[in-house]
């Protein structure tokens, strides 16, 4: 299916120069001289090369049909993830490389979608928000409340992210998957 490039969105697949590519991030630029385009950062689905590309805004490209599947993850073994069907219990392993960024986040015994491509995975996709324990936060020291001053604080899985004052060691809290920014405590 055509689409033009304003409606490519992070997550999905297109053909550009008779390549699959998965795109990761999408900025639309509007420079005070010249006509408006889309600034694509896209990863090569078969080796995994990420490259930057322009594109003006009536330029269309094909957008490939892509599937997702519920997985359960189950292990990480240096090199490899192992996920779990929970319908029919087939294992499969995928690559750190279509991880990315996101393994900071995989909790063992987790649901998570895995996207693929003619039955070939091709990223995953991890839940908006998810819960963590804060087990690091410096105290607050009184006084400074003037300003809303954030303070830094390390979860249960290694993130480090800026929390209000109030939140202190053992809260939990609600972390946005795609920024890793704190949005709330949780209850």
């Amino acid at each position: 299916m055509k689409i033009q490039v304003n409606q490519i969105k992070p997550g999905i697949v297109i053909d550009y120069n008779n390549t699959q590519w998965l795109v990761l991030k999408t900025q639309h630029v509007k420079p005070g001289k010249g006509g408006a385009f889309n600034q694509l950062e896209m990863r090569d689905i078969r080796n995994g090369s990420k490259t930057n590309v322009r594109l003006r805004t009536q330029t269309t490209v094909e957008k490939l049909n892509t599937s997702e599947e519920e997985f359960q993850y189950l292990f990480n073994d240096g090199e490899k993830y192992t996920f779990m069907n929970p319908e029919n219990f087939e294992q499969i392993e995928l690559d750190k490389s279509l991880i990315s960024n996101n393994s900071i986040y995989l909790k063992e015994g987790m649901s998570i979608k895995i996207n693929t491509i003619e039955s070939e995975p091709i990223s995953i996709s991890l839940p908006e928000t998810m819960v963590f324990e804060v087990i690091e936060s410096e105290p607050v020291v009184k006084g400074q409340t003037a300003a809303s001053s954030n303070k830094p604080a390390v979860l249960e899985n290694g993130l480090r992210v800026m929390v209000p004052p109030f939140v202190e060691q053992g809260n939990k809290v609600v972390v946005n998957t795609s920024d890793g920014t704190y949005l709330k405590r949780a209850d």
